[in-house]
């Protein structure tokens, strides 16, 4: 059985990090195109097996990966193969007991990962056809979690830290010292998407209302503030007396993160992290499908 030793990538990047791997010829593809019970991955969930049985991705504890790996050495034709409950394999069980249905395709089709990939790379969402399965007729990618950060301090530089580890693509924009912001002045040539977060970390409020109503005429997916309650109370009066309605004013979110009330930089960011990656897990095309 080949040492299907993992490649290590961070968290956020994970899901399209077997799609870049599969580009490469002789990279075999497995994809998840059914649960049955629980488990740990979502459907669409992808492993990459190179040429020397190494994997990019992970699916399980290792043991999965390692059959997967074994499975793509052998060669042969695209298949489904069960794994878990219903599968004929008696020795290889699934701790959570779930069933696991997987896409085993030693030869994918490099030129339609390729465009798939370019199309993610553009910031667009993009599709594969998973030919030959009864389950999921194709995987749905939606570009990387983008994350803007406007303000000042250690918040700014915890969150941005924290965020770019994760294999989030961040960027700053520090109000002493990028030349993006101006007091008053809405920010320009910066690009939204819905799949991009907007997070003001400011302790001087005064510089929130130009950034918040540019924000909140973006598709961005989320748009969070940090402050306490006398400063959101500030903040919801200047932007009603700007004219925005109550329907704008409740997409941003504030107090921010979730735990309430942090007051160190690290932990703040940790909190402010956690949130963003959950509402972008929501709109993430095969979210439904994940732990059951």
């Amino acid at each position: 059985m080949p040492d299907a030793a993992s490649v290590s990538i961070p968290a956020m990047a994970s899901d399209h990090a077997a799609l870049r791997a599969a580009c490469e010829p002789g990279t075999g593809l497995c994809t998840i195109t059914a649960i049955e019970g629980s488990f740990s991955r979502r459907l669409g969930a992808q492993l990459a097996v190179h040429p020397d049985g190494s994997v990019t991705g992970s699916l399980a504890d290792g043991c999965l990966e390692k059959q997967l790996a074994s499975e793509i050495a052998t060669g042969g034709a695209r298949r489904v193969v069960r794994f878990g409950a219903g599968s004929p394999l008696i020795d290889f069980r699934l701790p959570c007991g779930s069933g696991l249905d997987i896409l085993v395709d030693p030869e994918p089709d490099i030129e339609a990962c390729r465009a798939a990939l370019a199309r993610l790379e553009a910031r667009q969402p993009a599709t594969l056809a998973l030919p030959d399965n009864p389950y999921l007729a194709e995987r749905l990618y939606v570009p990387v979690l983008r994350l803007l950060l406007f303000g000042e301090g250690p918040e700014l530089e915890a969150a941005a830290s924290l965020g770019r580890v994760s294999g989030v693509e961040v960027e700053t924009f520090d109000k002493d010292g990028s030349g993006a912001l101006s007091l008053g002045r809405a920010p320009t040539d910066i690009e939204v998407d819905p799949w991009t977060a907007v997070v003001l970390l400011f302790h001087d409020h005064e510089w929130e209302q130009a950034i918040l109503q540019w924000a909140l005429g973006t598709p961005a997916f989320f748009i969070g503030a940090q402050g306490g309650q006398a400063a959101r109370d500030e903040r919801s009066a200047r932007l009603q007396a700007a004219g925005l309605s109550d329907e704008e004013l409740g997409r941003i979110s504030s107090p921010i993160g979730v735990v309430q009330h942090s007051r160190e930089p690290v932990a703040l960011a940790l909190s402010i992290l956690a949130s963003v990656v959950g509402e972008y897990e929501l709109i993430h095309p095969h979210h439904r499908h994940g732990r059951g």
